[in-house]
């Protein structure tokens, strides 16, 4: 009898080692390595990703566009890249009750009557997903069901099925008999993530993986788990809030960086038809450190509020402390008000949000932050009609960023009356929004002016 081989697995990078240590030598993770069993060599249970390999010239390649099937689901089709492509695989990770089983009910709920779709689970029995699409007024005929942990079960049972659409909820319940490790770990999932792309990628099958998440909120399992599917989709936002939002942060078919947002409600998830509202919050009157914002996600602009609170701090190191902004960004700008404007606040603790809950990762936020805190800082308001965007540098500069004219008509849409943009930014007399009021500054000390 054949001596049974052990490896030890880096549950951050997958990558596999003879021998124990305590740190990865791939990824440089401390404290990452797990005992497994070396997988018998009995073959693959597809053999490639799409199909029999051959050499091509580029100009023998098709170039047309892969058809897309709506979701029905105008936010979800907006992070995919306009809908769903046969034979992608989906990843959409969240934490728990974020919503994730009731979207792809939803979604299944109405692809079910253009095309054959099969709702795979391995968490719930068949009564708890039959009743939540009941409590959710769906079709009770609209997509077949299957309770099944077994990989190579689950793909026996569609190659007789033949579905166009397949959802695996989720991917550390399902197991491979290849491997002899526990359901969950990292040789597991990425096994069983491979065999069931591999299937996708052959059979043309939509497939959608649900995947857990850590408690620093990334998913849970190897990174490669990752490079492997088409799209990544990650749920954002409080499972105790009403709005949840959908962020892609891969996409194979489609822009990174998109936001779709919803409602929670009693019938599920509502798409939100003006996500710029619910991230406004209008004051009766003039409030010190609150100002509006226009970002970018994706394609399209949105309207933020970013608030800002400045005291007296009674410690030995201020603090300084966001909620949805980089806190490293929060510091960078303070040192340059103080180096480029005069004003210091290293005696002060500073706190920033971001209203609604979104997470801002572009950088045309600077401006809105600076006067915000100046506004807290001296605690004289803004005006309600005012919003304001730009780059800020360490020189002291402030620069232009892009789609400064969408952003403009997005405000002068809200009924905004000034705008603080960089000077680069300034449109043309005729491209300027009617009845805005604009003022181009073009260093940090001409926002100190500003009231």
């Amino acid at each position: 009898m054949a001596k049974t081989k052990i490896l030890y697995t880096c549950t951050a990078c997958g990558a596999s080692h003879n021998k124990w240590a305590g740190q990865c030598s791939d990824c440089e993770a401390w404290n990452t390595l797990i005992e497994s069993i070396a997988p018998k060599d009995t073959g693959p249970r597809f053999t490639g990703y799409a199909g029999a390999s051959s050499i091509q010239n580029m100009a023998d390649i098709s170039l047309t566009a892969e058809p897309r099937h709506a979701t029905g689901i105008g936010e979800l089709d907006r992070v995919l890249g306009g809908g769903l492509v046969p034979g992608s695989v989906v990843l959409i990770g969240g934490d728990p009750g974020i919503g994730k089983s009731t979207l792809l009910t939803q979604t299944l709920a109405t692809l079910g009557g253009q095309m054959n779709a099969l709702y795979v689970t391995g968490e719930e029995s068949l009564q708890q997903v039959t009743l939540r699409v009941r409590r959710l007024g769906l079709k009770d005929d609209s997509f077949r069901l299957l309770t099944e942990t077994c990989v190579e079960r689950i793909l026996t049972l569609a190659e007789k099925e033949k579905p166009r659409v397949m959802v695996i909820d989720s991917i550390q319940t399902v197991h491979t008999e290849l491997m002899q490790s526990a359901p969950g770990g990292v040789s597991q999932v990425r096994e069983s993530a491979a065999q069931l792309v591999r299937y996708a990628k052959q059979t043309g099958t939509a497939l959608f993986l649900v995947g857990h998440v850590t408690k620093e909120g990334t998913l849970a399992g190897p990174r490669v788990l990752e490079h492997m599917v088409d799209t990544v989709l990650y749920f954002e936002g409080d499972a105790g809030e009403r709005y949840r939002m959908i962020r892609a942060v891969k996409n194979r078919f489609g822009a990174v960086n998109e936001l779709g947002l919803f409602a929670m409600t009693e019938q599920g998830l509502k798409v939100v038809t003006n996500p710029s509202a619910i991230f406004l919050s209008r004051h009766d009157e003039p409030v010190a450190g609150s100002i509006i914002t226009v970002t970018r996600e994706g394609n399209r602009p949105l309207l933020i509020e970013v608030q800002a609170l400045v005291d007296d701090s009674h410690t030995n190191n201020p603090r300084r402390v966001t909620l949805g902004l980089d806190q490293n960004r929060l510091s960078l700008l303070l040192a340059v008000l103080h180096r480029h404007g005069g004003i210091a606040m290293y005696d002060q603790d500073v706190f920033i949000n971001i209203v609604g809950g979104v997470r801002v990762t572009e950088t045309a936020a600077d401006a809105a932050m600076l006067l915000a805190c100046l506004s807290s800082f001296r605690n004289k308001p803004l005006p309600q009609k005012m919003i304001a965007f730009g780059e800020i540098g360490l020189a002291g500069e402030i620069r232009p960023v892009p789609n400064g004219q969408e952003r403009l008509k997005e405000a002068a849409k809200h009924g905004f009356t000034h705008a603080v943009i960089p000077r680069d930014n300034l449109p043309k007399k005729h491209d300027a929004p009617e009845g805005m009021e604009i003022i181009a500054v073009k260093r940090v000390s001409e926002l100190l002016d500003i009231h």
